[in-house]
């Protein structure tokens, strides 16, 4: 069968690049030496203990990123949606399922991936030998323990769900473009729903904000991040898989969105924008001082940026994980009924939140745009 539909090819190349069962790398785990005897010592210990439920344990879980989606417990075991791992290691590339870890996420599990030892801790992933060297603290900042583990490009929950979002976005603005070719009179559907929204970017943000000689050629990003910071919002209010992923609470993401618009803002300036920091409108005996706060000025910005979007959208995930964990702190459903009245009320809250969050972001990026390109009268 020949697949015509252009959207529906794309859909499906998409669905096949987060396949979860890839096995290339052939992982193995028998005859596997556990890697210093601190870590099985460790590992025994843990398993001979009795967990106490750990709030903190569980909103960790999932405001973080993770290479599976945990869907349910059966049986005292947990059933789960395993995504790829996509390693660059010192012997090349290594893809395989994230279901060769078995849920460890401490470190006591060792794989052998392309004849190299390898293990998981806190959803890092670590060559298992120079994981033993490791510090507590450097295990906790594995991220910067570049000497001690692989390149990482695994579809993790967070990029499973940014692909996803991206993909929606494609098909949502796919199917209006289709309805305006079509249909020459007021939208329908649809288009007549997302209609409103980008004038209101347009009339609302663009215009005011950065003029209406130059609005034009910056609105296709504007509506970008609009949409796409709003839709991944709802995204992480949804409980339950393939949503549940905390994609706009991760500062990595809210950093590199921040990055793109400080970029735009930079490569956007004018020689007034540029004169304005340069050379401020002070007594030049000042120049000294102001210069360094004029360009410290302009990192502070998408730093604000950034901050903003992911304190708001992590601190309501975690109010929302801290209430229904009241239940199993307090081991009584009497505490339920207003435990959950406050999640509804939370949740109802959030989703005023996610549109807010999206029109904060677009707008002060907007503003800042705007700073950059506006044209001073000269007398």
């Amino acid at each position: 069968m020949v697949i015509s539909n252009k959207p529906l090819r794309f859909l499906l190349v998409a669905l096949v690049a987060c396949v979860p069962y890839i096995g290339f790398a052939n992982p193995t785990t028998d005859s596997v030496p556990v890697v210093k005897e601190a870590i099985a010592e460790h590992h025994a210990a843990a398993s001979h203990q009795e967990k106490e439920f750990n709030a903190t344990d569980l909103i960790n879980s999932h405001i973080g990123d993770s290479h599976e989606f945990h869907l349910a417990d059966w049986g005292g075991h947990p059933i789960s949606f395993y995504l790829p791992v996509i390693l660059w290691t010192n012997n090349g590339l290594a893809v395989f399922s994230s279901e060769a870890f078995h849920h460890d996420n401490e470190g006591t599990h060792v794989i052998a991936v392309d004849n190299q030892n390898l293990v998981r801790y806190k959803e890092v992933i670590f060559y298992a030998d120079q994981f033993a060297t490791l510090t507590e603290a450097e295990r906790n900042n594995g991220a910067f323990a570049f000497e001690a583990r692989p390149l990482d490009f695994s579809i993790t929950k967070n990029v499973f769900s940014m692909l996803m979002s991206a993909i929606v976005l494609f098909f949502l603005f796919f199917a209006v473009a289709r309805s305006y070719k079509k249909n020459n009179l007021a939208p329908k559907g649809l288009a007549g729903f997302l209609e409103p929204l980008v004038t209101f970017v347009r009339d609302e943000i663009a215009i005011p904000n950065i003029g209406e000689k130059q609005y034009a050629k910056y609105m296709p990003y504007l509506l970008t991040i609009f949409f796409f910071i709003w839709i991944n919002n709802l995204i992480g209010l949804i409980p339950f898989f393939p949503f549940s992923s905390n994609l706009t609470g991760n500062i990595y993401f809210t950093f590199v969105l921040a990055l793109i618009t400080f970029i735009v803002t930079t490569l956007s300036g004018n020689k007034d924008y540029w004169k304005h920091i340069l050379l401020p409108p002070v007594p030049k005996a000042l120049y000294p001082i102001m210069i360094p706060v004029e360009i410290i000025g302009m990192l502070t910005k998408p730093f604000a940026l950034m901050i903003r979007l992911f304190a708001n959208i992590t601190a309501g995930h975690i109010i929302i994980l801290s209430l229904v964990s009241l239940i199993f702190i307090f081991k009584t459903v009497a505490v339920a009924p207003i435990s959950g009245a406050f999640v509804l009320f939370m949740s109802v809250l959030e989703m005023l939140v996610a549109a807010l969050q999206a029109y904060v972001f677009t707008l002060l990026s907007a503003l800042f745009i705007g700073q950059a390109v506006a044209e001073h009268d000269h007398h």
